[in-house]
């Protein structure tokens, strides 16, 4: 009887990462959740677990190398990485934007993602058909006012996707790059607007449905399920309303 695929899911405690871990899970992967936040990994390990899933929480900082290496030993063969930890800090525009707040989104959205992917390619290229899921962002492949230090992290990130691709062509691991646009989530604008609710209900005001998170863990499901031989290098998912960064239909 075969091994059940293991998925590793990073920042699993909420939105796109909670999301995905739920469907990998229906989908018959052992999923495990990594995220800063144990309470909220360990609640949904139990819920998936209740409903007849394979779930384990792991509590995890991808920026710190160290806990990553640690974390990576416990993988032999590893069938799936999604690397969704990632996040946005403020919309100043460059002339005044804080230089902490644009460390801090490279180091979690791209030192993070190469991080883990480096701590774990070989238990992935073990497993004889691995597979490497970068969430970047539309934001990763034009930019728009307000946005640099965000932009410029995903730029990374996306760039990181393109050049692993290239490097590890030939090994059994694919590298799929999916690039949500405009996805409304219980979290990613009110952090990035630092816990102000009025601001982070403006990026969505008028917008008649933007993408959910169950929306997107739906696109990258789908694109970890291809058969092997199939690789969805780069997938862009916007809502219907939006055409690009700064072209949003709004109904106010």
């Amino acid at each position: 009887m075969a091994a059940t695929p293991i998925a590793v899911i990073t920042g699993a405690s909420s939105g796109i990462g909670a999301a995905t871990a739920r469907q990998l899970a229906a989908a018959g992967y052992r999923v495990v959740l990594t995220a800063r936040r144990k309470d909220r990994i360990e609640d949904l390990a139990a819920e998936l677990t209740a409903a007849g899933h394979q779930a384990t929480a792991y509590t995890l900082d991808v920026t710190d190398r160290a806990a990553v290496d640690e974390f990576a030993t416990a993988f032999r063969s590893l069938a799936v990485l999604v690397n969704n930890a990632g996040g946005a800090l403020g919309a100043d525009p460059v002339a005044t934007g804080d230089p902490a707040d644009w460390r801090q989104m490279y180091e979690t959205n791209v030192i993070g993602t190469l991080n883990v992917t480096q701590a774990l390619l070989p238990a992935l290229t073990a497993s004889g058909d691995g597979t490497v899921v970068i969430l970047s962002s539309t934001a990763g492949l034009s930019t728009y006012e307000g946005g640099g230090g965000y932009v410029a992290a995903k730029h990374g990130e996306h760039v990181l996707a393109e050049t692993l691709r290239l490097e590890i062509v030939g090994s059994p691991v694919r590298v799929i790059e999916v690039a949500p646009g405009m996805v409304k989530t219980e979290e990613f604008a009110t952090t990035r607007f630092r816990g102000d609710a009025e601001k982070a209900a403006k990026v969505y005001a008028g917008v008649d449905a933007p993408l959910s998170a169950d929306d997107v863990a739906d696109t990258i499901t789908w694109a970890v399920t291809r058969p092997s031989h199939v690789n969805i290098d780069l997938l862009v998912v916007r809502p219907r309303a939006q055409a690009s960064n700064s072209k949003v239909h709004r109904t106010l």
